[in-house]
């Protein structure tokens, strides 16, 4: 069970994110969650991000000029207090799945947090927060 995740570079300039989130809201579409770092090694900006509408964000994205990549990543709920990342990483510790990034959804469910992982392998990933009864999402995502 996997997630859509749309990744773009930007310059590294001011406004720069304003004017992704105005494009986004413009069309109508949610960024529900992101993951921004304003330098890469070749000076860019990158944004990943999970949109409640991946196909209209991609759109959006194409038709303003902008290059963008999607990829499978895995939402998976961990609990909201000290030490609660432990029940999402331990049972991919185990299962030898190297965990390439992470970031939370912007929206929080009371006690849990719905965090965002992509892994060197999705499927392994996958199978071993299964396993480990670690709630995930898929296309209802998309409607919280």
């Amino acid at each position: 069970m996997t997630v859509r995740q749309l990744t773009i570079t930007i310059p590294n300039q001011p406004g720069q994110m304003a004017r992704i989130s105005e494009m986004m809201g413009d069309a109508g579409v949610n960024i529900l969650a992101l993951f921004v770092s304003t330098t890469t090694p070749e000076g860019q900006g990158l944004m990943r991000f999970v949109a409640d509408n991946p196909d209209k964000a991609i759109h959006t994205l194409q038709s303003n000029g902008i290059e963008v990549w999607e990829d499978e990543v895995i939402a998976a709920e961990t609990p909201h207090h000290a030490g609660g990342l432990l029940a999402v990483l331990n049972p991919l510790k185990r299962a030898g799945v190297n965990v390439s990034y992470l970031y939370p959804m912007i929206h929080t469910a009371g006690d849990v947090t719905i965090l965002i992982l992509g892994a060197d392998d999705i499927k392994a990933a996958v199978e071993a927060l299964k396993k480990d009864w670690i709630r995930l999402y898929g296309e209802e995502l998309y409607n919280m």
